[in-house]
């Protein structure tokens, strides 16, 4: 079995795949200070509470988390006999960019690449939304071209309750109406409609400068609960990035 290991730097989101299918997976927060030990606990414990024995031959990581990066290298090495695959530019097989500086696309980015090029051909744009929202763009030659940074949903709602003293938190949620009816709903409806017309608004630039329109795949957390909203999306993925790990483990063993 081959364990992936997406580290956020909110969340981790871990699966296991017995061959190309995705038998179990786990989300848990991120903590930076984690050691390996605490590392290698923290997994062994999802696996004990797991309905079938969870035998671990392989491991592949996708970090964005400098000082975790090593650490989970180390609890890789307790935990299976063969060298993890770390994901980055260098070690991803068969990932194809037209990008002046691969060093610093972040792993995550890469993962969430190849398994759209894998699964929906190109050209392609991935939308990732996690702390930050992230766009991904593959042009119609199946190249990484670049992409687009911005502030998350939950980071944006958390710069906004922090900054503004009078705002109680609420539950991230899409009201009914984008007039909202109470403080509350309208809060709701500047962050979630206000987030969803921003990728929107992205992506149509970006096709405009591409030259022509492609598939749009959102994943992480909150993709589901954006995608009916979009006009631009076209399809969900919240397991994208595992299985951009899985193809890059894959790959790795093929050369």
């Amino acid at each position: 079995m081959l364990l992936v290991v997406d580290v956020g730097n909110t969340q981790t989101h871990l699966g296991i795949y017995r061959n190309d299918e995705l038998v179990d997976s786990w989300r848990l927060s991120t903590r930076t200070t984690d050691t390996a030990d605490e590392l290698l606990a923290r997994f062994r414990a999802l696996f004990a509470g797991d309905a079938e024995p969870v035998e671990i031959e392989h491991v592949a990581i996708a970090s964005v988390v400098p000082p975790l990066s090593n650490e989970l290298v180390a609890a890789a090495r307790q935990l299976v006999d063969t060298e993890p695959l770390l994901l980055n530019y260098q070690t991803a097989r068969g990932f194809a960019y037209n990008y002046p500086a691969p060093e610093e696309i972040g792993a995550d980015r890469i993962a969430d690449a190849i398994a759209a090029v894998e699964i929906y051909g190109a050209p392609v744009i991935v939308v990732d939304f996690g702390t930050a929202s992230n766009i991904e763009v593959i042009d119609n030659t199946g190249a990484y071209v670049g992409g687009i940074i911005a502030p998350g949903l939950l980071t944006s709602a958390g710069a906004l309750f922090a900054a503004a003293a009078r705002l109680q938190r609420f539950d991230i949620e899409t009201p009914p109406f984008v007039i909202g009816k109470s403080t509350k709903t309208a809060v709701q409806s500047g962050l979630t409609y206000g987030e969803i017309d921003r990728i929107d608004g992205l992506v149509r630039r970006v096709f405009a400068e591409l030259g022509y329109e492609s598939q749009v795949i959102a994943t992480g957390g909150l993709s589901r609960r954006l995608l009916d909203i979009s006009t631009t999306i076209t399809d969900a993925n919240d397991n994208l990035t595992l299985e951009g790990l899985r193809i890059a483990f894959e790959r790795s063993r093929q050369s």
